[in-house]
């Protein structure tokens, strides 16, 4: 008995890569405006209130950082 197999591969069209392209990059700078948002914000502390936070005038770039992109 002879078997077969059919395996089609997923083709992603132009139009459905360029729209894909143009997500990641909007989402990219919606990143990105949160991380400088989240700076920006922190900046302006004094140093009493982000000692109240928990928080080192040095660590507000990884804070950031972890806000808007998870790292």
């Amino acid at each position: 008995m002879a078997y077969s197999t059919v395996t089609r591969g997923v083709h992603i069209g132009l139009a459905d890569r360029i729209a894909a392209f143009f997500t990641a990059l909007r989402d990219s700078r919606q990143r990105y405006r949160m991380y400088r948002q989240t700076v920006l914000e922190l900046s302006v502390l004094s140093d009493r209130e982000l000692h109240d936070l928990g928080l080192h005038r040095s660590s507000i770039d990884a804070v950031a950082l972890e806000a808007a992109y998870g790292k």
